[in-house]
């Protein structure tokens, strides 16, 4: 069963249905049909389908070019119809996991793939998720589902947990250019695995377990997630120590060893760090543990749309204005510089209790033309001089390359920066995190 698998890996034979189509699962689909595999996208969202199917891409990492090339070539089929799964070898789950409001996992994305693929589930099949998510979820709840097809992992078909590693904007660090970990129920199950990532990446890692690349995953972006909580804690501190943090920070990271820098901001944002942390969290509640560090580096977090808010209410005072009627210029609403992308970004925290307050908020965004709840949504004004000048206060919560922040500065009554994008700016009108 395994060795007719992997020989068909070997020489490009294998079939890939691929469950998602969003910024994991596109990118992943180009590169596997680009390595010369026939690859199925299956995706919910017919008006998905129906682009990808014209050759045209709606994720920034993934160009219109690289779409048509692979629709063109025959090897890549964008579908809606669950009935296409039928014949693939190989089934990657790439479904979100978000959260709830309790900030506990919500896995129905998962839970609706894997009965998916337990339905068209057949003999010698690889299954991979790769939706980050708390370990034990490949074993404990995608297993039994798929073994409901009355085949069971690691003899009727073979199951791993292969984690993403997108970051969206990145164009040093692609799919095709970052090591990938896998961790199968078997060690056949990882070498299969293996064998179908090394086609398209530079280094597969072996891991003992689901639960091992399951940890692993979280384990990256939780460091990532406690070290940006320190950096927002000392800027808060140095605050009201009168010490410029972004001078500390920077004086630190000349140090070669035992030092990576992470900075503050307006908060976390993206389809990672505000979320998986709570992932493990959840898990270790279950056995009578708490994640006592990262709950605490996500109160920090969490806090910093409110420290933000504060700033520029603060920032008013000092020219005798209050927040409440202040017309407030908000500079990028993405979760990043230079991505489309506003998932769990902060900015849109920020907009919100700005305008609970009473501030008159309009936005400016390069990439983001609307932003908002729905029934309430903004839309993107340019950024004009007239623009600057009617505003009480501009705040920089994104930082997009292509904006002027000096034009800013000399055109705004007031700026609140808290991205450091006027670094080596003495102006008075500027007013740091």
């Amino acid at each position: 069963m395994a060795s007719s698998l992997i020989e068909k890996i070997k020489r490009r034979k294998a079939k890939i249905v691929i469950l998602g189509l969003g910024y994991v699962g596109l990118p992943l689909s180009v590169e596997f049909a680009r390595a010369g595999f026939h690859v199925v996208g299956y995706d919910h969202d017919a008006q998905r389908v129906g682009l990808l199917g014209q050759g045209r891409s709606y994720i920034d990492d993934v160009s219109d070019a690289a779409v048509g090339e692979i629709v063109e070539s025959g090897r890549f089929e964008a579908t809606a119809d669950p009935e296409q799964m039928a014949g693939c070898d190989v089934a990657i789950i790439c479904v979100p996991t978000p959260f709830t409001k309790a900030k506990q996992p919500d896995l129905t994305y998962v839970l609706e793939a894997a009965r998916t693929v337990a339905h068209y589930l057949a003999r010698g099949m690889l299954v991979i998720l790769e939706s980050t998510t708390y370990p034990g979820t490949t074993e404990e709840v995608v297993r039994p589902i798929l073994e409901r097809s009355g085949l069971r992992a690691g003899r009727g078909f073979h199951l791993v947990f292969s984690p993403e590693r997108v970051d969206p904007g990145n164009r040093q660090y692609t799919i095709g250019t970052t090591p990938k970990i896998v961790g199968g129920t078997t060690k056949r199950a990882t070498e299969l695995a293996a064998a179908l990532y090394e086609s398209i990446t530079p280094q597969v890692v072996r891991v003992s377990s689901p639960k091992a690349a399951e940890m692993a995953k979280l384990h990256e972006n939780t460091f990532r997630h406690v070290n940006i909580a320190l950096a927002n804690e000392m800027a808060i501190l140095c605050k009201a120590l009168e010490i410029d943090i972004w001078e500390v920070i920077e004086a630190a990271a000349t140090k070669p060893f035992g030092f990576m820098a992470f900075y503050p901001g307006p908060g976390v944002g993206g389809h990672c760090i505000p979320i998986d942390p709570f992932y493990f969290s959840y898990r270790v509640r279950e056995v009578d543990r708490q994640a006592r560090f990262i709950e605490l580096a996500g109160e920090i977090n969490a806090s910093m749309p409110g420290r933000v808010v504060n700033l520029i209410a603060d920032a008013l005072n000092e020219h005798g204005k209050s927040l409440r009627n202040a017309r407030v210029l908000v500079l990028g609403v993405a979760y990043k510089p230079d991505v489309a992308d506003t998932r769990e970004s902060p900015a849109l925290k920020v907009i919100e209790s700005l305008q609970k307050k009473g501030a008159d908020v309009r936005y400016h965004d390069p990439l983001i033309p609307a932003a908002g709840n729905a029934g309430a949504e903004l839309r993107s004004v340019p950024l004009s001089d007239e623009e600057l000048r009617a505003c009480d206060c501009a705040v920089i919560l994104t930082a997009h390359s292509e904006v002027d922040y000096e034009r800013v500065a000399r055109k705004a009554k007031m700026v609140v920066d808290t991205r450091n994008a006027l670094k080596g700016t003495a102006a008075k009108n500027v007013v740091r995190l």
